[in-house]
């Protein structure tokens, strides 16, 4: 990958790699968002499952919600736009938790962080940089996982995200779902999410979420909705055939080699030693 291919779609920010749809502009300002005491932060890193998560709160029936385009995306006009919305937002983005609007802390928002198995979080963001016209081209995944360990790559370091989210796992303003398990048991994880957000759903209409929100029906359902700007969901494009891929666990497993597993290994134990959600991942995983 050239150094040129990268810096006409990425720029750094404060050290961590951002799209050229994120403007230097918006995000220096990021700490002047007004936030309200009722909104729901959808926040992870790339290629986590955001997409998933926002579809089973839009099938969510009476919630009278909005799901806006991430908070992080294009440019001062941004939190204009925010302030248009007259129903409770629902706002997705990819910031870590230390990189979130200061009054989002303050006035202790809902906060939703979904969690992946790094390795599948990985391969998926790969297939995301081979595919997407918004991030650097690449040519091959030894060269991408090398980036992908040393956090070079858009949003940083995998590693660095969760860890930003560790000391808060606990606060009540914080549900944590983990993409694993999401997908053994999604009634439950509806039921979390509805809980969560104080909205009384039936198991009928659970069940219903459910069925709506499977990966086969979002993904004919993308192709139906494409290129919808209202329902931009990613800060890296609003292409929705671009964002369902595959959908499974485990696919790491068809593209990490023996070696690249052992390195991979050594550096979450380092770097995740103190972890309690990584211990959680590794036994989703």
């Amino acid at each position: 990958m050239s150094s040129q291919n990268q810096s006409s779609v990425l720029h750094k920010f404060k050290g961590i790699l951002f799209s050229a749809m994120s403007s230097e502009e918006l995000l220096n300002s990021l700490d002047s968002f007004n936030a309200r005491e009722d909104d729901v932060f959808l926040v992870s890193y790339p290629k986590s499952g955001t997409h998933w998560i926002a579809e089973v709160i839009e099938n969510i029936p009476n919630a009278r919600i909005t799901l806006t385009s991430p908070i992080e995306l294009g440019d001062m006009s941004k939190f204009e736009e925010l302030k248009m919305y007259c129903k409770r937002r629902v706002i997705p983005t990819h910031l870590s938790y230390n990189m979130l609007p200061t009054d989002i802390i303050q006035k202790q928002c809902k906060i939703i962080y979904i969690i992946r198995n790094p390795k599948d979080t990985a391969v998926s963001l790969f297939h995301y940089y081979r595919e997407n016209p918004n991030l650097p081209g690449i040519e091959t995944w030894a060269a991408f996982l090398e980036l992908f360990l040393r956090g070079d790559v858009v949003y940083g370091s995998w590693f660095d995200h969760v860890l930003s989210l560790e000391e808060h796992k606990n606060d009540k303003n914080i549900l944590i779902i983990f993409y694993e398990e999401m997908k053994k048991d999604i009634s439950k994880s509806i039921k979390k999410i509805t809980t969560f957000l104080g909205i009384n759903v039936s198991d009928g209409e659970i069940n219903k979420i459910a069925w709506k929100t499977s990966f086969s029906e979002m993904k004919n359902n993308a192709t139906k909705e494409n290129r919808d700007p209202d329902h931009t969901i990613c800060a890296l494009t609003s292409d929705r055939n671009l964002v369902f891929r595959k959908g499974v666990v485990g696919d790491w497993i068809n593209y990490f080699t023996s070696k690249q597993k052992r390195v991979f290994d050594e550096l979450f134990t380092e770097k995740m030693r103190h972890s309690e959600l990584a211990r959680h991942v590794e036994d989703c995983a």
